[in-house]
Parts: C-alpha cells; structure tokens; sequence
C-alpha cells in the first residue's frame, strides 16, 4: 500500500522535453494519491506545458535566471528568500526530484520535507540532499522508467504510463486560422524542427531540405517548419534550398498554440529537441534524430520507429556519447525516410 501522502512536490525546472517526459510521473502520483494536492516546480518559460493539467493542483514558479542573481540583486534575493519560506510552509510530505541537480536537490532539502526522492547517481552531488535515493537499472535505463520508478519506491502500485497534455480553446483557434491562412489542411502537413537550443544536436539542414522533398512528392503533404525565434535563420534557410515550398512558422507559436499545431500534424521529424518530444507525449507520428544524446534514455517511449540514430540500444546509461561512431553526420536522408515511410504507410 502506498503511504498517504497528502501534499506532494515534483521539482522538474526544465527543459521542454525533459518536462514532457515527466508527464507519466505526475499522472501516476495522482493515480496512486488521488486526494494529495500535487505542486510542480517549474521555469516560468515551461510553465504552459502543465498549466491545466487535470492531474495538478499548483504550479510554483522557479525563475531561474533572476533568482540566479541573488548573491548581487536584493531583488532577486528577496524573490529566492519568499520562495523558499513558500516552499517551507507548504509542509510537503513528499518532494519527487526529476532534475537531478545541485540546484534542485538543495531545493528539496530546503523544503523541510522529511522525505525526498531523486536519483542515486546523479550529477553535481545533488544525491546528498535525498532521504530516498533509487538506482537506475537495465530495466529503468528510459527515463519515463526511471521516474515511475522512483514513485514506486514511495509505495505506488498502481503505475502505467499515461501521457497527458491539456489543450487550449484560444489556441486551437489560433492554429486554425493559421492553418486556413496557409492554405494547409490539418493532418495534410508535416512538420521539420531543424533547430535545437544545442548545435551539435541538429542535423545538416540541406537534409532537411532532402527529406521534404521527399515527403513532399511520396505522400502529397505540405511542408512547415517550426522553430524558437532565434532560429528563424535555419528555417529560412531550409525554405531557401528546398525544392519544394515550406511554410515557415518559427517564432509564430507560443507553447500552447505550439501544442496545438503538433496535435495538427500528420507527422513530425525532429531533431532531439522540445518540440519533437512534445509530439511524442501527443501521440502523434514522430521520428526523432539522435547524434550524442543517448535514445534508450529519452526516444519517444516505447515507439523503436520513431528513432533514427546510430546503435540506438547499445550506449548503456549514460545521457551522452563522445564515441564518433555516433556522429550526427552520419545519418542519411534515406535513414530518416525509412521512419517516416513506415508511420505514414500505417496510416494509409
């Protein structure tokens, strides 16, 4: 049986797709504590991933880039100290550390919960400030495992893996009209993210280019790209050298009308950033591109054709590789293509 706990804190700051990855876990704490109020410590700019989420009952901001000031700001001191006495007299009996950071295990400590669950062998020594620490196994190697199973060792039982992101009426709205603007009928595009907050996790972009061509004349969709702000220029970029014409969306969706315009698609290819794992937690037709990043931790779960990358299954634990045979480069058009073949021919 597990224990009764009443008031619950999930401590996952970041980033976009370490977030979506962590839905299963809030949706089996709710499961198995169905009447603990659940809190989730989240970065402000992430915060509309779970905001009304039916199985969250608060949302605390963790602004980390003006807290991070606070040993010269008094502002931002001020700000780190109402933070942590909220945290201290929400009484927490229960704090779940997804991040597995220094920052964010102190955090738990701070909270005064006599219970803490992280990571046995996490980074930085953030494992000296848990009470609870789990080991990761060959079995828990994924992280979406990993995290249900350090619930488990709080006690649940009840534990499956259940994706859940809340959809926005104004949002939705907006994507249709974006959509009929464009011309572009939902489930009659495919969507390119050929971006990343790491360089060296994008893919060449004149392949990109390859592949909507591709796409484009096998299966008769329209082609968009999507992207932050700051990477309007590879988008552009990919509209210049492909062969075929691409609607560029990048800057142009907030993370909600982002949500909604993914649920739209009939697939997404992704390099291994936020948007592609969003599309994973959707449901929707992904294939994700993996160079250094290790896909047996973070590939959409449980979906082996939504993976393109070298030796997908034999890099053991660690989240990175410096082996080149694992080089992003040496992916081919043809590799991505084979994915993509396979989920739209399902689909026929």
């Amino acid at each position: 049986m597990p224990e009764n706990f009443k008031n619950i804190l999930i401590i996952k700051p970041s980033a976009m797709g370490d977030i979506a990855l962590a839905l299963p876990a809030l949706s089996a704490l709710r499961t198995n504590f169905p009447d603990a109020k659940i809190s989730f410590l989240i970065r402000p700019e992430f915060a509309p991933i779970i905001q009304d989420h039916p199985h969250l009952d608060e949302i605390i901001i963790f602004d980390r880039k003006f807290l991070g000031k606070a040993h010269y700001n008094p502002k931002a001191f001020a700000a780190l100290i109402k933070l942590i006495c909220k945290l201290r007299k929400s009484k927490f009996d229960a704090v779940f550390d997804f991040q597995g950071l220094f920052r964010t295990a102190s955090i738990s400590w701070l909270t005064g919960c006599k219970k803490r669950f992280g990571f046995a062998c996490p980074r930085e020594f953030a494992h000296i400030f848990y009470t609870n620490k789990i080991t990761q196994t060959n079995d828990t190697i994924h992280l979406v495992d990993y995290y249900l199973e350090i619930i488990k060792s709080a006690g649940a039982s009840d534990i499956k893996a259940e994706f859940i992101l809340p959809q926005n009426n104004d949002a939705e709205k907006y994507v249709k009209d974006l959509l009929h603007k464009h011309t572009i009928e939902p489930k009659k595009f495919a969507v390119l993210v050929t971006g990343s907050a790491h360089p060296d996790k994008c893919w060449p972009i004149e392949r990109f280019a390859q592949l909507a061509e591709k796409i484009s004349s096998n299966f008769n969709l329209k082609i968009t790209a999507t992207g932050t702000d700051s990477e309007k220029h590879v988008t552009q970029k990919l509209k210049d050298i492909a062969n075929v014409p691409v609607t560029d969306l990048a800057g142009k969706l907030s993370i909600k009308q982002l949500i909604s315009f993914l649920s739209q698609a009939a697939i997404v290819i992704s390099n291994d950033t936020g948007p592609g794992h969003i599309a994973a937690a959707l449901g929707i037709p992904v294939v994700l591109i993996f160079g250094r990043s290790n896909p047996a931790r973070v590939a959409p779960y449980r979906k082996p054709n939504s993976i393109a990358a070298i030796d997908p299954k034999g890099r053991g634990f660690k989240p990175d590789s410096k082996n080149p045979i694992h080089n992003l480069q040496d992916i081919t058009v043809e590799n991505v293509f084979k994915n993509v073949t396979q989920h739209l021919k399902q689909k026929e």
